[in-house]
């Protein structure tokens, strides 16, 4: 139950089945519901609240405007097809709602005021101006706030519905009520324009959530990092960016046993402004974290966006085989089992076949056209194995032939490859081999020269080709 100058303004169900009204006294409503939980109103909180939720429905459309008594407007005309109709975006905005933690009477309409009464008269969806009219007609007058001072002279004339008060001469309606309500009155009807102040996105994100107790478990945490990032995605579809980088900040209590924040921070392969995916990933790693002290506060920061670049659909798609599905799944893994355990080969310009790669991780951002650009530009193109020895196996010599497993043929002519000056520096002739098998060997063999050039050279297996 909420307070505000000691009244009841706002009653829960069990508060209402025990007689608790609107309109009563704190003494009155303890009276009948002894247990009743009370709390003071507090603007400053509801207009967090309400800024919380016009950050999310940017998602949706990039026209949102706040309205008179907690409502906020927001024009859906250009997103219908988008979201699949009326129905389907009012089943989207409904579970982002839900996500946020809110409860919400959705009302849709030709016109921003007739959807504001419908809302308030308990809701509706109506597409049609004449359907909207007749909906309107029938509504009591107590729903438009300019007539709520003059109730009782409305209902001394019989005037009860908003069709009768639309019946009542204007001139006379104007002077006795003002022109307020004939303003808002047209508006509904679609005989005025509507003019609105739309809400701007800030330049960048940052948004904060304090919690209603201490969180001792870190899993427990999700449902306040979905409301940011429900948030986090409105901003991102309203400037037209993608995100790279998030950082969820785990804030602890504060005083004399105060300590820095615990933060998580989300490195993304590919940049997205859609929250399933991030959730994904909070998920595995919050699942994984071991609060050193109870949380009472989230706090999310968007470090590193870009613009946004929506995919291109090919001709034939092939389901989970797009770049950005490859991406996901890599994110995930990460998530899941650490970066230093989700790794990716990183070209280097080496010649020797051990040093040219190098494992790195997969958040890493690595451009293999740089380590190619070092290299001379008239390099071979000659065969290499797909499998390549973590070290090269010396091989025996028989009847001065390689032999391994069985006497190997040499198929091919040489490749020699000189490399490492400055250090392990190596001299070697690679050829192909074939053994009894048909199996297709790399070999090299090691070049003598100087006081061991009466030395017999060595050969050793480097690889193997599939």
């Amino acid at each position: 139950m909420v307070l505000e100058q000691e009244r009841v303004i706002a009653v829960s169900a069990p508060a209402h089945a025990a007689g608790v009204r609107v309109g009563m006294r704190r003494g009155g409503a303890l009276m009948l519901a002894p247990g009743l939980l009370l709390h003071e109103r507090a603007p400053p909180r509801e207009e967090e609240a309400l800024h919380a939720v016009a950050m999310a429905l940017l998602q949706f459309t990039p026209l949102v405007a706040e309205g008179e008594e907690a409502t906020l407007l927001i024009d859906i005309g250009a997103s219908l097809r988008l979201f699949g109709g009326v129905r389907a975006l009012c089943r989207q905005v409904e579970a982002s709602m839900r996500a946020l933690g809110f409860s919400a009477v959705l009302s849709c309409a030709p016109t921003a005021r007739g959807a504001w009464l419908l809302a308030r008269g308990g809701g509706g969806r109506v597409l049609g101006m004449d359907s909207l009219v007749r909906r309107l007609d029938r509504l009591p007058c107590g729903l438009l706030p300019p007539a709520r001072p003059y109730l009782d002279w409305l209902e001394g004339i019989g005037c009860l519905t908003l069709g009768e008060l639309r019946g009542l001469p204007r001139p006379g309606l104007q002077r006795r009520c003002g022109a307020a309500l004939l303003a808002m009155l047209d508006g509904a009807h679609g005989r005025s324009v509507e003019l609105f102040e739309w809400i701007a996105a800030p330049a960048s994100f940052r948004a904060k959530l304090e919690l209603f107790d201490r969180v001792e478990q870190a899993d427990a945490l999700l449902f306040g990092a979905h409301r940011l990032l429900q948030q986090m995605t409105g901003w991102l579809c309203a400037r037209q960016f993608a995100v790279e980088r998030v950082s969820l900040l785990l804030e602890h209590e504060r005083g004399r046993v105060a300590r820095p924040p615990t933060a998580i921070e989300l490195v993304l392969a590919e940049p997205t402004w859609r929250d399933e995916h991030l959730l994904r990933l909070l998920r595995e790693r919050l699942a994984k974290l071991a609060l050193e002290a109870p949380v009472i506060g989230l706090c999310l920061e968007a470090l590193q966006v870009q613009p946004m670049a929506p995919p291109s659909e090919s001709l034939f798609p092939e389901p989970g085989g797009s770049k950005e599905d490859r991406a996901r799944l890599f994110e995930l893994l990460v998530a899941r089992l650490g970066p230093d355990n989700v790794l990716q080969a990183a070209p280097q310009a080496d010649y020797r076949p051990e040093q040219a790669n190098a494992w790195v991780s997969v958040q890493q951002k690595i451009r293999p056209a740089d380590a190619r650009a070092q290299l001379p530009p008239d390099l071979p193109s000659l065969p290499r194995p797909g499998w390549l020895m973590a070290k090269p196996i010396a091989l025996l010599m028989r009847d001065h032939r390689p032999f391994y497993g069985s006497p190997l043929r040499i198929m091919s002519s040489g490749e020699r490859i000189e490399a490492g000056w400055w250090s392990q520096t190596q001299t070697r002739d690679y050829f192909i081999a074939e053994g009894s098998d048909h199996a297709h060997y790399w070999l090299y063999r090691e070049r003598i020269s100087g006081a061991d050039g009466l030395a017999e050279p060595r050969w050793f297996l480097h690889g193997l080709f599939a």
